[in-house]
């Protein structure tokens, strides 16, 4: 058995020609059909009795085809580290367009995909944002009046309602005169002008008083979610049960206390919360100064990807993304999500994947003990008891793995960042929060 590549006109696909003998094929066959003989119950003989010439007579052609695909394995993988190849995926192996000119050989094709090879980055002179934010006596103004309109209560009003408002309402809508599915609901409630139902039901539902009625048509969108309904003309009928008016609660000593301050003191619930939103307004910047170093080593890598990992990422992705759907009470029994869809993502994830793996072997910068503690402990004190969090946090395997990953990736941005040209982006908290940024 032998094997001899050729590199193709792809820089990650190698052909590697095969041959194999037959008299190896059949040895394997015969070994494999001698095993089976030892096991295989047949009527008329007892276990192990039954003669080899009955069994190769039902077994034959599954031992051969066993055997064939036992050998060219073996030929395939002499042949993968006799040339040292760092395959990236399982190979395609068909016949060969050419015989091997014997007889007593069988010759075939194998086609595989390769890993790249690939430099730790220069970053010298390349430009990287450092995200940055300080937080204003007036953030923690707007961040107390959103704890407060999250505490918001309604009372019912006999007035016309307006935005921001809660109506309950009955609702029936119908195409060409039929109802549809989901169309229909009794008693329910949303805040007008929240963004939650579409713009001209919300529109519809505006400037009436309880017991009121209307009727109005309703174009969807052809982007609509509810597929059977999009880009189609619906008539609504709309009755108003109730209009509340929204309460905000005081920014008193009860206010405080529900919010976790036993004191009531308002100074102390201000620095409770400065000190939350120091937390996440880090973290985002964080993120986002990674995005930044991630962007910026992805227009370094010109390399190709393997296609059988992006292939398998994208189908990962298709895969997660079903199961999100499913989570949130979607049914996505009979949608399909094809995988296609998140090539351009996966490819950017393989690539820098592969990547980031490179500069933290040459760079040596995978995570210490210490680092991975700190992170976890970082995790934890937004809980009660940080202690049993981190120790609990550290014993759960895949916890641990996705601790060192960040851990990973934070070692290289550190590194990026010490290479690259660095220029503040500072940013103010209103900012930051409209547009967090997603992490690569």
């Amino acid at each position: 058995m032998t094997a001899s590549p050729s590199v193709t006109p792809s820089p990650l696909e190698r052909r590697l020609q095969l041959t194999v003998s037959i008299a190896e094929v059949e040895q394997e066959a015969q070994k494999r059909l001698q095993r089976i003989s030892r096991s295989v119950k047949m009527p008329g003989f007892r276990p192990g009795k039954v003669p080899m010439k009955v069994v190769a007579q039902t077994y034959g052609a599954q031992a051969q085809s066993e055997a064939m695909n036992e050998v060219i394995g073996r030929v395939y993988g002499h042949a993968v580290v006799e040339q040292k190849l760092r395959v990236a995926g399982p190979p395609s192996i068909e016949p060969a367009k050419e015989s091997s000119g014997s007889d007593q050989m069988l010759s075939f094709e194998a086609v595989v995909e390769v890993y790249p090879d690939i430099t730790c980055p220069d970053l010298a002179g390349v430009e990287i944002k450092k995200v940055s934010c300080e937080i204003t006596e007036a953030d923690i103004d707007r961040t107390v009046e959103t704890l407060r309109k999250q505490r918001t209560s309604f009372e019912d009003v006999s007035r016309a309602s307006q935005k921001g408002d809660r109506v309950m309402v009955d609702f029936i809508g119908e195409i060409d005169g039929v109802p549809f599915t989901g169309g229909s609901s009794e008693n329910y409630s949303f805040v007008l002008g929240d963004g939650s139902m579409l713009k001209e039901f919300d529109e519809a539902a505006t400037d009436m008083k309880s017991g009121e009625s209307k009727t109005f048509p309703l174009q969807f969108p052809q982007d609509y979610h509810g597929k059977d309904v999009a880009g189609k003309l619906a008539s609504f009928k709309i009755k108003i049960r109730s209009v509340g008016e929204p309460k905000m609660p005081a920014l008193d000593e009860a206010f405080v206390k529900s919010m976790g301050i036993e004191s009531g003191d308002l100074t102390k619930f201000r620095e409770d919360v400065k000190k939350n939103l120091s937390r996440e307004v880090m973290g985002r910047c964080k993120t986002k100064t990674k995005t930044a170093v991630m962007d910026a080593l992805n227009q370094w890598a010109s390399f190709e990807v393997p296609k059988a990992l992006v292939q398998s990422e994208s189908q990962r992705m298709a895969d997660s993304t079903r199961e999100d759907m499913t989570a949130r009470g979607m049914n996505m029994k009979d949608v399909p999500i094809p995988a296609d869809l998140f090539t351009e993502q996966a490819t950017r994830r393989v690539k820098l994947g592969l990547l980031v793996g490179e500069i933290v072997r040459i760079k040596e910068l995978r995570p210490t003990e210490a680092q991975i503690r700190s992170f976890v402990e970082e995790l934890g004190s937004a809980y009660e008891k940080p202690d049993a969090f981190v120790n609990w946090f550290l014993d759960q395997p895949k916890q641990r793995a996705e601790a060192e990953a960040v851990v990973i990736e934070d070692n290289v941005v550190t590194w990026a960042l010490s290479q690259a040209k660095v220029v503040d982006n500072p940013m103010t908290v209103e900012a930051l929060m409209a547009d967090a940024g997603q992490a690569a």
